[in-house]
């Protein structure tokens, strides 16, 4: 494939790094908005199952390879390699999703050394999350060294909540530390306000639903509200992640069961969800499958999850007055429409079904990859003024 060459615009580079996977896109600057010369992901990293597949913008297929993928830093060198032999130009910018930056970092940005140094002290807050996120932009900025690098974080979106959603009902000096709602899922949700554009009322409500799930109320499409809080743990259950908790629940777990910091964060984050009811199962198509052959576990597990998902809607319906538009999105939320349905059931009075000829409930695809290459412009063009 020859170098792509239809406008002068230097292309980027996204990165956008999950638990298990690393999915990417290269973009040029074309008709107004970011154009994708190709996409694909880095899978089963860290399992014996591995892949990297790169595909064009109609689909395509351009490299599939099945491999052992040790880490994100791995998939990284494998994937710009690929990158190399498909023979496109080395991208200006690379583009870096960073799902907590702590209380710092707020807004999208230059990846200078002093910024890098605040993920590191801010690794509390998530230590699932920015440990690897170091790792891979210590490895892109050797790979792509003279490109610029550019952190966006999902919590800048969430910077519009008012004070009553964001600050938490402890004593002051905790606040005055950063211990607040910050929200999560941001890159997804402003890249759906872009989507929508003019086309976006006054009231909605967002469900990015997945391995990781969150709703957000928006007003105007400004964040007023979202179930994710400090860290992504909170909100809603998830894959394996528990959701909301009484906090008594962990004072038990520290009290009876004498866990300590770290063996909590493993069993909330890694063992409960949907894997806690259904016996470490947390695929979304596996489930359904399993509570269609009569798994009561499994279809606990379903009911579980969409009440939960329904009865934030609900919430946000309160909160909002009304709600104009109901959009689905994420990997569970764009293709399971039993789980669009269950969450929809009971919803009629507020005009919400799935499948309505009004339009009010959707499934649109979330473009995290695209909404980060934007940023990544706007910051690049904003450095060459």
């Amino acid at each position: 494939m020859e170098t792509h060459k239809e406008t002068d615009e230097p292309t980027i580079l996204v990165l956008n790094s999950g638990s298990s996977s690393l999915k990417f896109g290269l973009f040029t600057h074309s008709g107004g908005d970011e154009a994708l010369l190709l996409e694909g992901s880095a899978e089963g990293i860290g399992r014996g199952d591995g892949s990297l597949r790169i595909k064009s913008p109609d689909g395509r297929v351009l490299a599939h390879e099945e491999q052992v993928l040790e880490s994100q830093t791995d998939a990284l060198r494998k994937l710009s390699r690929v990158l190399a032999e498909q023979k496109h130009e080395r991208p200006a910018a690379v583009g870096h999703r960073v799902v907590h930056g702590g209380p710092h970092l707020r807004t999208h940005q230059r990846l200078t050394p002093e910024v890098r140094q605040r993920l590191q002290d801010a690794v509390h807050f998530a230590p699932l999350h920015i440990p690897p996120a170091l790792a891979l932009i210590d490895e892109a900025s050797k790979i792509f060294s003279d490109a610029e690098h550019f952190a966006c974080f999902d919590t800048a979106f969430h910077s519009t909540l008012p004070p009553r959603a964001a600050q938490l009902a402890l004593p002051r000096r905790y606040v005055d530390a950063g211990v607040i709602r910050y929200g999560f899922h941001g890159l997804s949700y402003e890249s759906l306000v872009m989507r929508l554009g003019a086309d976006l009322p006054p009231r909605a409500v967002f469900a990015h639903l997945g391995n990781g799930s969150s709703l957000c109320a928006l007003q105007d499409g400004k964040s007023v509200d979202t179930s994710m809080g400090l860290t992504p743990t909170g909100g809603v259950l998830m894959g394996t992640r528990s959701g909301d908790l009484d906090p008594g629940v962990l004072l038990y777990l520290m009290r009876v069961e004498k866990l300590d910091a770290d063996a909590l964060e493993t069993l909330l984050n890694r063992q409960s969800g949907l894997a806690g009811y259904a016996d470490d199962e947390s695929d979304m198509q596996a489930l359904e499958k399993r509570a269609a052959a009569g798994d009561a576990n499994a279809s606990l597990a379903l009911d579980a999850f969409a009440t939960a998902v329904r009865k934030t809607i609900g919430a946000y319906a309160a909160l909002l007055g009304g709600i104009d538009l109901l959009v689905f999105t994420g990997g569970i939320g764009e293709h399971s429409e039993e789980i669009r349905k269950r969450a929809c059931d009971g919803l009629a009075f507020l005009g919400l079904s799935e499948g309505d000829p009004a339009g009010k409930v959707r499934a649109i695809h979330t473009e995290e990859e695209k909404q980060i290459a934007r940023h990544c412009r706007t910051l690049l063009r904003a450095e060459a003024a």
